[in-house]
């Protein structure tokens, strides 16, 4: 199965120059976890909620005076259309990351996420759980 036959086209994207209230208002408006930045549809990073808190909330800076550009991630994994959701998947694990962005000819086309590809290839969850799941330390047992 390819990734052009499950991937969601209606991305929702940000420019740069935009402020982390405005990505902020969009991912609650969209009930997102993450926003393209793209600058005329070519992709130039990725911003997701926890880019938010590790960069804005937990340093109290004030979101409307932090731009996206100061924050976004630029070295973005992403994947075509005609690539197979395996490979995809294999790419999620290697690089940790929940989302691949799909590009085209250098024009973003679509996303796609850990749970489209669990949700089309069942038999891949115990791959992706690789991401999904943080595994716990725990302490030795006293005795």
């Amino acid at each position: 199965m390819l990734i052009k036959e499950i991937m969601t086209t209606d991305v929702k994207t940000i420019p740069s120059r935009s402020t982390i209230q405005d990505a902020a208002k969009l991912m609650s408006e969209f009930r997102i976890g993450c926003l393209m930045v793209a600058e005329k549809k070519a992709l130039a990073g990725i911003i997701t909620e926890g880019d938010i808190i590790r960069e804005v909330v937990s340093k109290n800076r004030l979101p409307s005076q932090v731009k996206v550009e100061d924050v976004m991630s630029t070295e973005v994994v992403a994947v075509g259309p005609d690539t197979d959701i395996e490979d995809a998947a294999n790419a999620m694990v290697e690089k940790k990351v929940k989302r691949l962005p799909v590009v085209y000819h250098d024009q973003l086309v679509g996303i796609v996420s850990a749970i489209d590809i669990v949700a089309a290839e069942p038999k891949l969850m115990e791959q992706i759980a690789k991401i999904m799941l943080f595994p716990v330390k725990r302490k030795p047992a006293a005795g």
